[in-house]
C-alpha cells in the first residue's frame, strides 16, 4: 500500500500562506469593486469586474486542490501548479493589455501573477522532493 502522506513539510506551510495571501487579495479586490463602483464607477470597469470573478473562481478551487494536495494526491499537487501557472499567465498577459484595466487593477494583477509564480515553485520543489523520496 502507497503512503499518501509524503506531502514536502519543508513546502507545505510556504504553499498554504502563499495560497491564502491569494484568496484574500482576491476578496479584497472584489470589495474594492464593489466600493468603487458606487464611489468612482469609471474604477470599477466591466472588464474589472470580469476578471475579479474569474479569479474568484480560482479562489475557490485553489484552496480545494491544495487541501487534495496536503493530504497526499500527486494529481491535486498537479493540478495546483497548473492552475498557478494559468493565473500567471493569463495575469501577466491582461495586465499588459493598454488600457484593459484601471491602473490599481493593473497592480493587482502583477501581484497575483508573482504570488502565483512562488506557488508554481513551490509545487515543482514539492514534487521534485517527492520524486527523490520515492527513488
Amino acid at each position: 500500500m502507497v503512503n499518501k502522506r509524503d506531502f514536502s513539510l519543508s513546502t507545505a506551510a510556504p504553499l498554504r500562506a502563499a495560497v491564502g495571501v491569494y484568496v484574500a487579495l482576491v476578496a479584497a479586490t472584489l470589495v474594492a469593486l464593489a466600493v468603487l463602483s458606487a464611489v468612482d464607477p469609471p474604477l470599477a470597469t466591466s472588464e474589472a469586474w470580469g476578471h475579479a470573478i474569474v479569479v474568484a473562481v480560482f479562489a475557490v478551487l485553489l484552496p480545494l486542490r491544495l487541501r487534495a494536495a496536503l493530504r497526499g494526491s500527486r494529481g491535486a499537487l498537479r493540478a495546483v501548479g497548473l492552475i498557478a501557472g494559468l493565473l500567471v499567465l493569463v495575469n501577466a498577459v491582461e495586465a499588459a493589455i493598454p488600457r484593459f484595466v484601471p491602473t490599481w487593477m493593473r497592480v493587482e494583477m502583477v501581484v497575483v501573477a508573482v504570488l502565483m509564480a512562488a506557488v508554481v515553485l513551490l509545487v515543482a520543489l514539492t514534487a521534485r522532493a517527492r520524486d527523490a523520496g520515492r527513488a
